[in-house]
């Protein structure tokens, strides 16, 4: 059974990333900044796993995520790296230090602490992190956001470089809004759906389910010649 590392794995996206590895059977080493909706969906898993509440920020947090893994289940075959946050939307000359300075802390070294420590723990495998489509284009009034998610794509082709001859594989999945708590937040924010969703061919949001899809995908071992790729699940957005 494999041994799967799940950042962000209390809710949304990541809650469901977690399901899919529970029902293949996998054993699952799941972290959250929210303990009591993390232990929730430990106790519901019906899957072999442990828990730790921290700060992807602290990359002291991101060692005693990999240790954990390491002293339970004795080795780390897949890590996704899921947990992020978004601030709401500002012009760049609006948005203020400290929340610029805590998005970037989270969604951009938060990836890089925790791939720095899962690539030194891993004799193969594979690492899916969640970027954006904001990651591979312009995103007016995300900036910050925008800037962290260009930074992740950058970081997941430049460690499936340094490490493919290694056997481990780097990739990264790109969805557009998903029906999601964070995107709920942004919804309210932007006042309705259609705001959202107004540039996206497909004219309206991802599900968890197909953002699930494409990370299982990415993350199964039977690719095992894709590698250093930003896939976005995004309705079209990306051809345009």
């Amino acid at each position: 059974m494999s041994i799967v590392l799940i950042t962000g794995a209390a809710a949304g996206l990541g809650e469901g990333i977690a399901r899919a590895f529970a029902a293949r059977g996998a054993r699952l080493v799941l972290g959250d900044i929210s303990a009591a909706p993390l232990e929730s969906l430990a106790h519901n898993l019906g899957a072999d796993c442990v828990t730790m509440v921290g700060d992807v920020a602290d990359p002291a947090y991101a060692e005693a995520l990999v240790e954990l893994a390491l002293d339970r289940f004795g080795g780390l075959d897949t890590a996704i790296n899921n947990a992020g946050i978004v601030h709401g939307p500002a012009y760049l000359p609006d948005i203020s230090p400290d929340v610029a300075r805590r998005v970037i802390e989270v969604d951009l070294l938060g990836v890089l602490w925790a791939m720095q420590a899962q690539i030194k723990a891993m004799k193969a495998g594979q690492i899916v992190n969640i970027a954006s489509v904001a990651g591979l284009s312009g995103a007016p009034t995300l900036g910050a956001y925008g800037a962290a998610k260009h930074g992740v794509v950058g970081l997941t082709r430049t460690a499936a470089l340094e490490n493919a001859r290694r056997g481990i594989r780097v990739n990264a999945v790109c969805p557009s809004f998903t029906r999601t708590h964070m995107a709920g937040e942004a919804r309210h924010s932007l006042a309705h759906e259609a705001e959202m969703t107004r540039g996206i061919p497909m004219r309206r949001l991802a599900s968890i389910e197909e953002v699930v899809t494409a990370v299982m995908w990415l993350a199964d071992p039977a690719n095992g010649f894709v590698t250093g790729q930003a896939l976005g699940v995004d309705g079209g957005l990306g051809a345009i």
